[in-house]
This record gives structure tokens, C-alpha cells and sequence, in this order.
């Protein structure tokens, strides 16, 4: 285990910071800073002042991070507020965070599934602090049990690259987003995507509106929903029987749409 240092001279830019919630609604705030010449990457905790809506002036605690190629890229705190998992080039550092009173300290642990995976876009918890899940430059979404690091679900290919991700507050679902505009919803306990399977699509032809008219199948639920494609806003949908659909088609005038289930006569 490693504990705290400190570092002096130029310290580097902010690269990344979160909120910690602590007991009795204590707030704190740790920033990440890039390694700046002979100063190495730094993490940084200072309190946070709800009324003036300020930091401390100075920190409560330093952590140097004395390693080639760790600049914080950013941070997933669990909500006890006592471990944060930092993402840097090389993969994740965890530290745990001590505090009693106004005595801050942050100490690195090992983390041997994750500490060289590579750089992470996105780092989350769930809001039961039970599961932990990364999604990577590379695409590679990755969900634990947390603390045995259990793997629940280990997709290298959910992705082109990770955009953004979320955690349902029941901490059953993931949703999830790549830079290629695309966006996922996974079943934790199953680890399978929920992906709506749209079978047919049309535009509109009255020259009104621009509409997108999809069929959507999800689960047993097959739906025809609508997009205003001038705001890509879903304007409504229509429940249909439990069959895929094999033809969906609009009239030339654009007043009728028509369709067919596999199973229609």
C-alpha cells in the first residue's frame, strides 16, 4: 500500500475532478492534475463551502503519483465517499480515502484487474455502490461486483469507443453511448444488451412534414414509433401484436401506412 506524499514546484493543469459526499453531508471536492517536468500527476482534495459556493483555499491533501504515463484522465467516487478509482493511461488506481475530521488522507491500493487495462473514458458506480463499471477508449465495457471484482459482464466489442454511460438508480441497467452516435442499453445480471431491434423503416411522403416512421421490436413488444427527423424528437408510437413485422410501406400521398406481420395470412 502506498500512502500519501507530497509534491512542490509548478504543479500541472486540471484534467479531471469530482464531488465526494461524505457523512453529515460534508462535501469535498478532489481534482486531478497532469504531471508538469520534474512534478509528478497529482491528486488534489479540497472541502467545499455550500454557502459561499467555494473550495478551500489550499488543499486538505496531496497524492503525488509517481509512475510514468498516470495523469488522471478522470474519477469515479463510490457513494460511501471513501474509495475513488482514478483512470489514467496505464488503467485505474484505487485510493481510499481516510478522514476524521478536518485530517484528509488518501492512500493507493492495488487493483490488479483493472490497474492496466488501458485509458478510460468512463468510470461509474452504482448508486448502491455494489457494481463497478469502465468503458474504454478502445470500446471495451467492462461491469464488477464490487468490492470482489467479480466480473459480471466483460463485452470487448460494446463500442467503437466509449462516449458517455449511466447506471440505473436500481442498479439493474447500463446505458451506454460511443463516439460513432450510437447508444446501448445492457441488463446487468444478464450481461446482454437491450438493444430495440428496428425491423422496418420509411420516410414521409406528404412533403409536410419529415417523418420516420420505424418498427421497433423490443423483447416481446413490437411498437411503430414516429420521428420528427427536423428534431430527431420521438413524437409518438403505436403498440402492436406480438409478431415481427415484414413489409411497412407508405401510400404516395402520404396519408396511410401499411404494414404486415410474418405470421398475417
Amino acid at each position: 500500500m502506498e500512502t500519501e506524499e507530497h509534491a512542490v514546484g509548478q504543479e500541472g493543469p486540471v484534467t479531471c475532478a469530482a464531488w465526494i459526499r461524505l457523512p453529515e453531508n460534508r462535501l469535498l471536492v478532489i481534482k486531478g492534475r497532469a504531471g508538469s517536468g520534474a512534478v509528478p500527476p497529482l491528486l488534489e482534495i479540497f472541502s467545499f463551502d455550500a454557502k459561499t459556493s467555494s473550495l478551500s483555499p489550499a488543499p486538505l491533501a496531496m497524492f503525488a503519483i509517481r509512475e510514468e504515463g498516470r495523469d488522471p484522465l478522470g474519477f469515479a467516487v463510490h457513494p460511501s465517499g471513501d474509495e475513488i478509482i482514478c483512470s489514467t493511461a496505464k488503467g485505474c488506481k484505487l485510493f481510499e480515502l481516510n478522514s476524521q475530521d478536518i485530517d484528509i488522507r488518501l492512500l493507493a491500493k492495488d487493483l490488479p484487474p483493472l490497474q492496466s487495462i488501458g485509458p478510460q473514458k468512463c468510470l461509474a458506480f452504482s448508486t448502491d455502490g455494489s457494481k463497478f463499471a469502465t468503458g474504454g477508449m478502445d470500446g471495451h465495457l467492462r461491469i464488477l461486483q464490487w468490492p470482489s471484482l467479480q466480473v459480471l459482464l466483460d463485452e470487448p466489442r460494446a463500442h467503437k469507443s466509449f462516449q458517455d454511460m449511466d447506471i440505473s438508480l436500481d442498479s439493474e441497467f447500463l446505458v451506454s453511448t460511443s463516439i460513432d452516435g450510437s447508444a446501448r442499453v445492457w441488463k446487468i445480471s444478464d450481461g446482454v444488451p437491450l438493444d430495440e431491434k428496428i425491423e422496418c423503416c420509411r420516410f414521409s411522403r406528404d412533403g409536410m412534414k419529415p417523418f420516420l416512421f420505424c418498427t421497433v421490436q423490443k423483447g416481446g413488444n413490437v411498437v411503430t414509433a414516429v420521428w420528427d427527423i427536423s428534431t430527431w424528437n420521438r413524437i409518438g408510437y403505436k403498440r402492436l401484436p406480438r409478431k415481427p413485422i415484414s413489409v411497412l410501406s407508405v401510400s404516395l400521398d402520404g396519408k396511410y401506412l401499411a404494414l404486415r406481420g410474418i405470421l398475417d395470412a
